[in-house]
């Protein structure tokens, strides 16, 4: 009668086991799967980050030069200055 007690007990021991492993490997998995989301995340946000920054210095650069040509370009206007605007006709060239 103990014999079959001990076997019970080995095969109970055998299930848990499996359970237990593959439970634990499953929390692994997630685990190892979430931290390769995140540096993809992270990867994607750091490619956006530098888009914003390159576009903003090209947006700087585009600003400062329709600041130069934001000269009065229409000769009728009584402010308008003739060799301000033959000097940015010249840099634009």
């Amino acid at each position: 009668m103990s014999a079959s007690g001990v076997n019970v007990l080995r095969w109970s021991a055998l299930a848990f086991g499996v359970f237990y492993g593959f439970s634990h490997q499953r929390a692994i998995t997630a685990s190892n799967r979430a931290a390769a989301d995140k540096k993809v995340y992270e990867h994607k946000q750091h490619l956006i980050e530098q888009a914003k920054a390159e576009y903003a210095k090209k947006k700087n650069t585009a600003a400062s030069s329709t600041e130069k040509s934001a000269l009065n370009q229409d000769p009728m206007d009584p402010k308008f200055d003739l060799e301000a605007y033959l000097n940015a006709l010249a840099e634009s060239k």
